[in-house]
């Protein structure tokens, strides 16, 4: 007896790119890390070359920065995406925390790419910071994990509202560093103490870890420097 059987090939549409898949942002940062400017280049479907470029500023001392994912609309060819800049040296006294949302919008035609970027919101935070502080600061795609090592506790944001959840530690902060499954790791304590420990979080925010040691997490596409890890 012999049996038939009959395979059916479906073609699956191929997924659009982003309209502003050619295109990519550079940052530049000011001594003293008081400022930064942004610039957009690379190519449309009919021209190429730079199409706008501006300053992000004043800041106390920039410590930390991070784009959000992208939001794209492929009706009107626009992508709109956020970037954290996480200001360690505000306040009269130069000790205030600070993270300043800015809306980054691309609206691409045939020939050029229109780019606005202003501020969306700015964050007071609830950690000590300094002209010679240092800023850590990581993301998935519900959450930011901030700290200074200036403040022994860290603080989870939430994207959705901006609403902040103390972490709270026994040492300040030396590392906050994340997977690409958006699992991230608040490394407490020096890496060359003897009083170190590490908390995990899983994508949703939930504590899954904590221990002993100075463990870390790697990602994909940035490395690690173990000279930054004190």
């Amino acid at each position: 007896m012999s049996v038939i059987v009959w395979f059916l090939s479906v073609s699956l549409p191929a997924r659009a790119a982003a309209p502003d898949s050619t295109l990519f942002t550079t940052y530049t940062i000011s001594t003293g890390h008081t400022s930064l400017t942004w610039t957009v280049c690379g190519s449309t479907q009919q021209t190429e070359g730079c199409y706008g470029s501006g300053p992000l500023e004043p800041f106390g001392k920039i410590g930390a920065l991070l784009e959000s994912n992208a939001s794209v609309n492929l009706a009107s060819n626009t992508v709109t995406r956020l970037i954290y800049v996480l200001d360690i040296a505000t306040g009269s006294a130069h000790t205030g925390v600070t993270l300043f949302v800015y809306k980054k919008t691309d609206v691409i035609s045939l020939s050029s790419d229109t780019v606005t970027v202003t501020l969306s919101k700015s964050v007071p935070l609830s950690l000590t910071g300094g002209t010679s502080a240092q800023g850590f600061m990581a993301a998935n795609n519900k959450f930011l994990f901030i700290g200074t090592n200036k403040s022994s506790d860290a603080l989870k944001v939430q994207k959705s509202n901006y609403a902040t959840t103390q972490i709270t530690g026994f040492a300040p902060p030396t590392a906050i560093t994340s997977d690409r499954y958006g699992y991230v790791t608040i490394t407490f304590g020096g890496f060359s103490a003897l009083a170190n420990a590490f908390i995990v979080y899983d994508a949703n925010g939930n504590a899954l870890e904590d221990g002993g040691g100075a463990s870390f997490m790697l990602n994909t596409d940035q490395a690690v420097l173990p000279s930054t890890l004190h």
